[in-house]
């Protein structure tokens, strides 16, 4: 919101930032001058790089498309929990399965019968550890 102050550096910074989580914002100008309003759309999209979209009585649509975010590396990390569905269906076709779900951690692993049990290293044989070296 543009209040009685007008368009400062503080109020460019809270439009920027916005636009940075945002990328489509509604602005609220509190001034009756039309004219004031559109400059200051004008100003806006000039001084961050937007896109006036649209100026309707008091409120300036602004767009400017989002900044590619960067990823932090993740190479030392195991892989998180995940949520996996069970299903065991009854002894009787007349009956409903029953669906449960379970959180499953990096190190567990869901069974043929539907139940989380501790990951097991999986050992190669000699002959194959003797191959990769």
């Amino acid at each position: 919101m543009i209040g009685s102050g007008g368009m400062t550096d503080a109020v460019v910074r809270e439009v920027d930032a916005a636009l940075n989580a945002h990328s489509l914002i509604k602005v609220r100008v509190l001034s009756d001058d039309r004219v004031e309003r559109e400059t200051m759309l004008a100003t806006l999209s000039d001084r961050l790089g937007a896109a006036p979209v649209q100026h309707l009585g008091k409120m300036l649509l602004l767009w400017r498309p989002l900044p590619p975010k960067a990823e932090a590396p993740r190479d030392e990390r195991k892989p998180g929990p995940r949520m996996v569905k069970i299903v065991k269906f009854g002894k009787s076709a007349t009956h409903r399965p029953q669906v449960k779900k379970v959180r499953v951690m990096g190190n567990e692993r869901v069974t043929d019968g539907g139940l989380v049990k501790r990951a097991k290293v999986r050992h190669a044989s000699v002959k194959k550890q003797s191959q990769d070296r």
